[in-house]
């Protein structure tokens, strides 16, 4: 087993692998950016070190930074978590030069599955068939409205380096073809670090199937069963099941030796997850993620089995020590990721801001896996995962309950959260019904009913409460920390409570005064408009990018733009005045 563990990531996953490790009695090294200075991850680490910058790119993306700290750490082995390096090959192959141990696949599989292109021809060489797409990269609109002339519109462009959705576009005609490539290509590069782009057929009303894989460098290769992720929003997974329900049992053996086939065929080791759109009973290749997938506990809760742990000892050179006739299946479990988003009708804003209050569900057969602590901040910079539920039951409808209870006693302040809008889905008659697919939350569930969700500070002005004092010091970039929890009659942050906001459920707009401002904090991608332009009601004016989404802002009125606030690359603020029309 290793000496000495390096996650090369943040938030809950890097809690998650640094419990792990724990367990097994292995150190851990974190690593922080400048906003995470104080995260929970850093504190619970053996050992941490600095990576400069406040965005990913300048932190958790830079290369060199990471390498550094690999060295003067002394660790041995890197865990890429998921997000961030876990699919680069270079970044894989960078850390397997230096004698270190890279806790995934070899980067040849990276390389070949990460490429979404070269994916594609990898599962067609074993007879696994896929939605219509390209092989070619995306080099302009021309390429899109060929592919569009032969397989009808709507088209997907996706990230070929990247998944989870994210730089991903749909296309319904050809007038959205320039917006959505350059679009698709900033949140890819602003995610992965590589802005490449593939198409595909999009599919109307499909599915959303996945297979959890794994492999050791002994020959042997398993599927841990299915995980339904069809509940998503703008292509982002809401809710996941394990195993994916009301599918006839011959279909899912087949996509889990489909699965298999794809994974043997690449070369692959450690975890991974290959994707299916599944529809009229018919499955269809979709991707293969080179990682370990957000919701991997789903799989966990159903088959007992501990998966960080399973990839840490098959880096370790040990075999899986089981076959695909003893996996077994029990049950049925629900992950809800909980993001910092208000969902209030139906617009799903970021949130980010500081959490004030977070007392988390317990009782059988319910978990709780989180990066923050009440105190925290969660910043527009990186993704707005606050945390995930994950429940178990003997049936799906024990385990819907379950989850209704444990989302019902999860308290966040601070931050809006997607609850409310769990809430609705899991007591929805479509998703109970399985007549739900991935396009169902934007286009079916309606949340007009959901108000917006005030941000409000907990103290109630009668008790002193306790707040965190830290000394920090730095010696050749690694930190050392002594905290202390200390009241404090009147501490900063609660001097002046912040009054409740109210928040739009709409991406801009001021309320039919011609002032266009931001509903949240973020950084300005694009203007699409300059001072005399004319515009109508609901014309995009800018493009704002928060914790890693891209957001419209829209004209709430018809006129002229008078006064143009903004310019590419401005850092704004909730509330913030960025157009005036008249």
């Amino acid at each position: 087993m290793f000496d000495k563990v390096l996650i090369a990531n943040r938030g809950e996953i890097a809690v998650r692998v640094i419990r792990a490790c724990r367990e097994l009695g292995i150190p851990t090294v974190a690593v922080y950016s400048e906003l995470d200075r104080d995260a929970l991850h850093v504190r619970l680490a053996d050992e941490a070190h600095a990576l400069g910058g406040r965005t990913a790119a300048e932190s958790y993306l830079d290369t060199e930074a990471i390498l550094g700290v690999i060295e003067r750490s002394g660790a041995d082995a890197v865990h890429p978590g998921y997000g961030f390096f876990s699919e680069n090959a270079d970044f894989a192959r960078a850390v397997a030069e230096r004698g270190v141990t890279f806790i995934g696949p070899p980067p040849e599989a990276i390389e070949i599955m990460g490429d979404k292109i070269s994916a594609r021809r990898a599962a067609e060489k074993v007879g696994v068939a896929g939605v219509p797409g390209t092989t070619e990269l995306v080099t302009g609109a021309h390429d899109v409205e060929a592919f569009a002339a032969e397989h009808g519109w709507p088209v997907a462009v996706k990230a070929a380096y990247g998944g989870g959705g994210r730089g991903m576009k749909v296309v319904a005609g050809p007038d959205e073809i320039v917006e959505a490539l350059e679009s698709a290509r900033r949140e890819a590069l602003a995610y992965f670090g590589r802005d490449e782009l593939y198409m595909e057929r999009y599919l109307e009303r499909p599915r959303h199937v996945e297979v959890q894989v794994f492999a050791d460098a002994h020959g042997h290769c398993v599927h841990l069963g299915t995980r339904d992720c069809s509940v998503q929003r703008r292509h982002q997974k809401l809710i996941e099941e394990a195993p994916a329900p009301g599918i006839d049992p011959a279909v899912l053996t087949a996509m889990g030796e489909a699965a298999v086939a794809v994974a043997r065929g690449c070369g692959y080791t450690n975890a991974g997850t290959v994707e299916f759109l599944y529809e009229d009973g018919a499955f269809y290749y979709l991707e293969m993620n080179t990682r370990l997938q957000v919701e991997h506990p789903a799989t966990e809760a159903v088959t007992g089995l501990d998966l960080v742990e399973l990839q840490l000892r098959v880096a370790a050179g040990e075999p899986l020590g089981f076959t695909q006739d003893e996996v077994e299946l029990r049950g049925h479990a629900i992950e809800v990721r909980i993001n910092a988003e208000d969902p209030a009708g139906g617009a799903f804003l970021p949130s980010p801001g500081r959490i004030t209050r977070l007392h988390t569900p317990d009782g059988f057969g319910t978990r709780f896996d989180t990066g923050y602590d009440a105190g925290d901040e969660i910043s527009q910079f990186y993704d707005n995962l606050v945390g995930k539920l994950i429940v178990w039951g003997r049936d799906r409808d024990t385990a819907i309950a379950r989850a209704r209870r444990a989302l019902g006693e999860l308290k966040v302040e601070g931050v809006a959260t997607t609850v409310p809008a769990d809430l609705a889905i899991l007591d929805h008659p479509d998703f109970r019904g399985l007549a739900h697919s991935t396009k169902w939350v934007e286009q079916t569930l309606d949340l007009s009913g959901l108000e917006p969700a005030p941000v409000t500070s907990t103290d109630d002005g009668d008790t002193p409460p306790r707040v965190r004092r830290d000394l920090d010091v730095e010696v050749n970039g690694r930190r050392f920390s002594v905290s202390m929890w200390v009241p404090e009659s009147v501490p900063a942050a609660a001097a002046a409570p912040r009054a409740a906001r109210p928040r739009r459920g709409s991406s801009g707009g001021g309320g039919g005064d011609g002032r266009v401002t931001v509903p949240m904090q973020g950084t300005i991608v694009k203007v699409l408009v300059a001072e005399g332009d004319t515009v109508s009601a609901g014309d995009t004016i800018c493009v704002l990018e928060a914790m890693k989404m891209e957001n419209a802002i829209t004209a709430d009125t018809d006129g002229t733009v008078s006064e143009l606030r903004v310019a590419p690359g401005d850092s704004v603020g909730a509330g913030d005045l960025v157009a005036v029309i008249s």
